[in-house]
């Protein structure tokens, strides 16, 4: 199985990439880990509507780029469809069992995720209406991604 985060802009800050990477090599014996970065779009404070669904448009095109076609696509988007770990778990054993062996979670700029990019994704997640850093994100879904395959082997790591 292969685990990716598609992602805009870089990850800085070396506390963030230390707790990534305690939960990739946690993760290396359930599936392949990676994230992928994305160059994020320059743009001034104050930008108009249109501006706006451009940066978004050249993001998006930037993500698209590293899905493949059999990819399952997860877009994490504050509209998408909030569940438990619990439920989360669920899904990633059905989809492993019915032959999606690459699956990808989307991570949009400051703007949020093209059209485009929500279009191709197979379902949108929700990790509550809470504003996050993108950064931190990145962290907390890796550790839910990690707690999905510890549910699924019955792990006492979920309690």
């Amino acid at each position: 199985m292969n685990i990716k985060i598609i992602c805009v802009g870089k990850l800085k800050e070396k506390y963030f990439k230390q707790g990534i990477a305690e939960y990739a090599k946690r993760m290396s014996k359930f599936a392949k880990f990676q994230i992928v970065e994305v160059p994020d779009e320059k743009a001034p404070e104050s930008l108009s509507n249109a501006e706006m669904e451009n940066v978004k448009a050249k993001e998006g095109q930037r993500i698209l780029e590293k899905i493949k076609d059999r990819d399952y696509v997860y877009a994490l988007a504050i509209l998408g469809k909030e569940r438990s770990s619990e439920e989360f778990a669920a899904e990633i054993d059905k989809l492993t069992t019915y032959g999606h062996s690459d699956i990808d979670f989307v991570i949009g700029g400051s703007l949020g995720l093209s059209p485009e990019v929500l279009k191709r994704a197979d379902t949108q997640i929700s990790f509550g209406r809470f504003t996050l850093p993108h950064q931190l994100m990145r962290l907390v879904l890796s550790e839910q991604v990690y707690r999905a395959f510890m549910i699924n082997v019955g792990s006492p790591y979920h309690k």
